[in-house]
């Protein structure tokens, strides 16, 4: 087990290759999703375990839409009964729920779901673990820049008082901690859309395993990593 020393605080995870999963062994690809839940279960408790503060998953981008009606049918089914029978383990393992996105564009019934189960572990203090879904970072931008106009038109903020730490604080993550490492499951290198503000200073580790064979170990692993890392955030390694 890796030593929690030198930790990050918050963890994002594209999880990628759940229909080359199924493809490879002659499934159909919401097979690929299905087992692809269990290593969203394995990864939550092992964050859990550790002690990091906060989980991102890129659970249903903004494109995803472009899909099959039936295929999104189905993993919105999928994200409606996660909802309903997690809660319970969720508060075992003192798990609070959240969401980043233009989620009141979901279906009704997965509205529902998600506002309950937010509801019911909003107390827990444990791993904040946050679902991103109809999320796409630009979006989320062209959000925050929306507010901050709307802000500014009705002179809450005066525009000299703009920079960095104000945007900060109209985007999805707001409450959040900084996102120190990305990880991107299936070998892909590109960030597709996902914390594209968020990710400017994170680590970022690409693994070849497919999302559904991601275990535990292999979280491990990304995190023996990053501890490997140095992290200067633009300064220089200082002399000895």
């Amino acid at each position: 087990m890796v030593e929690k020393k030198n930790l990050p605080r918050h963890i994002g995870i594209i999880m990628d290759g759940n229909g080359r999963w199924a493809k490879k062994r002659g499934l159909p690809r919401i097979a690929g999703h299905k087992v692809g839940i269990e290593s969203v279960r394995k990864a939550v408790r092992a964050c859990s375990d550790l002690g990091i503060e906060a989980l991102t998953l890129y659970t249903f981008s903004a494109e995803n839409w472009k899909r099959p009606k039936k295929e999104i049918n189905i993993l919105m089914g999928f994200l409606e009964q996660y909802c309903r029978k997690e809660i319970k383990d969720l508060n075992k393992n003192n798990i609070r729920l959240n969401t980043i996105g233009r989620t009141e564009q979901l279906p009704k019934g997965v509205q529902r779901s998600l506002k309950e189960a937010i509801e019911e572990t909003k107390s827990n203090t444990g791993v904040i673990l946050t679902l991103a879904l109809n999320y796409g970072a630009r979006s989320e931008i062209v959000d925050a820049t929306k507010s901050i106009l709307e802000d500014v038109k009705n002179n809450r903020i005066k525009p000299d008082e703009i920079d960095e730490d104000l945007f900060n604080g109209y985007l999805y993550t707001k409450d959040l901690p900084e996102l120190d490492l990305l990880i991107r499951t299936s070998g892909e290198m590109r960030l597709s859309n996902f914390l594209l503000w968020q990710v400017s200073y994170s680590e970022l580790y690409v693994t070849d395993t497919l999302w559904p064979d991601f275990k535990r170990k292999d979280l491990e692993c990304a995190l023996e990593d990053y501890k490997k890392r140095e992290r200067r955030f633009g300064n220089i390694k200082p002399k000895n």
